[in-house]
C-alpha cells in the first residue's frame, strides 16, 4: 500500500468475508510502503476489529518489488497470495486460487488477467508490449497478462527467501524457478478508490529492471553492433584501396582513412567483448541457482520423510506424483 486511505474500506469489507469463509488459519500482512497520508492509522483502526490484520510499515517509500518482498519474507502462511490494494484483482479470486493449488498439487497459482477492458488503451498495449519483449529478451516461460496477483507455497517462499536478490521482479523470477503451476483467470476491475500509483515513469523503469535484471540482451547489443561495425570497417577499407588504386585520392587520404577505419573497428569489437566478460560476471554476482531438484528417485522411497501441503494433509513423495507434476 502506498497512499491508500480512500481505498482500505473497501479493500476490508471485500477481503475479510473471503478468508473468514476460507475456514483455515491466515493472516493478513499489509505492506505499507513509506505512505504519507493515514494510511496506517486507518489499517490500525480495522486492526482493533480484526486481529488477523498486521500492518508492517516500511520507513521510507522503497518501491512495488521492494514492498513485495518484504512481504513474502515476513509473512508466515503455508501458502502466501500477494495482492494489490486497489482492488483491480478481486480478492474473491483467492479460494479458487487455493482450491486450484490443493487439488493439481501446484506450488503456484497465477492469476492471469482475462478481461482488461476497465484498463486505458494505453495500458491495454503496453502491458502487451511488455510481455511480448520479456518473452523474447528474457526467455522465461511468462504467463501471459499474469500481474503480481499469484498465490505460493512455503516451498517457494524459501526459495525466494534464500535468494540473493537486491531488485527483485516477481513476475520473471517466480516462472524462472520452475515450480509447478496453474492460472485462474479473471476479469481486471476499475480502481475502487485513489490514483494509480504506476504511472509511465513507473512502468518504464519496470521493464529496463526487468530487462536488466534476467538478460545481458543490453550488453550483447553492444557485442553484435561492434561486429557489424568491424565488418563495415572492412568494406569502406576496401573501398578505400580500390580509390586509392584509381588514382582519384589526394596523397595521404588512404593512409588516414584506412587507419581512421581500422582502430575504429578494433575498438568497437573489444568493446563488444568486454561487454561479453561484464555479462557472466554479471552472472556470476546475482548468484542464482542453476537447478532446483523437484525429485530424485533415490532419495523418495517407501518409508520416507512425508511433505506437508499445508491443507491439514500431508503426502509422500512417489514416481506417480514426480510423473504426474505439472510444470
Amino acid at each position: 500500500m502506498f497512499n491508500e486511505t480512500a481505498v482500505i474500506p473497501a479493500l476490508v469489507a471485500r477481503l475479510r468475508p473471503v478468508l473468514d469463509a476460507l475456514g483455515v488459519d491466515y493472516e493478513v500482512v499489509a505492506v505499507d510502503d513509506g505512505s504519507r497520508d493515514d494510511t496506517v492509522s486507518v489499517l490500525f483502526d480495522h486492526g482493533r476489529d480484526w486481529p488477523q490484520l498486521r500492518v508492517l510499515r516500511l520507513r521510507r517509500n522503497s518501491g512495488h518489488q521492494a514492498a513485495l518482498t518484504a512481504g513474502l519474507h515476513r509473512a508466515v502462511g503455508q501458502w502466501v497470495v500477494s495482492l494489490d490494494a486497489d482492488l483491480q484483482d478481486p480478492p474473491e479470486t483467492i479460494a479458487e486460487m487455493l482450491r486450484v493449488a490443493r487439488e493439481d498439487g501446484v506450488d503456484v497459482v497465477y492469476g492471469v488477467r482475462a478481461d482488461r477492458s476497465t484498463d486505458t488503451v494505453f495500458k491495454r498495449n503496453s502491458a502487451r508490449g511488455y510481455y511480448w519483449a520479456m518473452r523474447r529478451l528474457v526467455g522465461v516461460d511468462l504467463p501471459a497478462q499474469a500481474g503480481d496477483f499469484r498465490l505460493l507455497s512455503r516451498d517457494v517462499i524459501e526459495v525466494l527467501r534464500r535468494l540473493p536478490e537486491r531488485a527483485p521482479v516477481y513476475r520473471l523470477l517466480v516462472p524462472s524457478l520452475g515450480f509447478p503451476s496453474a492460472e485462474v483467470r479473471y476479469d481486471r476491475e476499475a480502481r475502487a478508490a485513489g490514483e494509480t500509483k504506476y504511472p509511465l515513469r513507473r512502468m518504464v523503469a519496470l521493464a529496463w529492471e526487468s530487462t536488466a535484471n534476467f538478460s545481458a540482451a543490453p550488453l550483447r547489443l553492444a557485442t553484435w553492433l561492434g561486429m557489424s561495425s568491424f565488418l563495415l570497417c572492412l568494406a569502406l577499407i576496401v573501398f578505400g584501396m580500390v580509390v586509392h588504386v584509381s588514382g582519384t585520392t589526394i596523397p595521404g587520404w588512404t593512409s588516414m582513412f584506412v587507419a581512421v577505419l581500422l582502430l575504429s573497428g578494433v575498438q568497437l569489437v573489444c568493446l563488444g567483448l568486454l561487454g561479453e566478460y561484464v555479462g557472466r560476471i554479471y552472472a556470476t554476482v546475482q548468484n542464482r541457482p542453476a537447478f532446483h531438484v523437484g525429485f530424485d528417485s533415490r532419495d523418495e522411497v517407501p518409508g520416507a520423510e512425508t511433505v506437508a501441503r499445508g491443507d491439514g494433509h500431508s503426502r509422500t513423495p512417489s514416481f506417480d506424483s514426480a510423473v504426474g507434476v505439472r510444470g
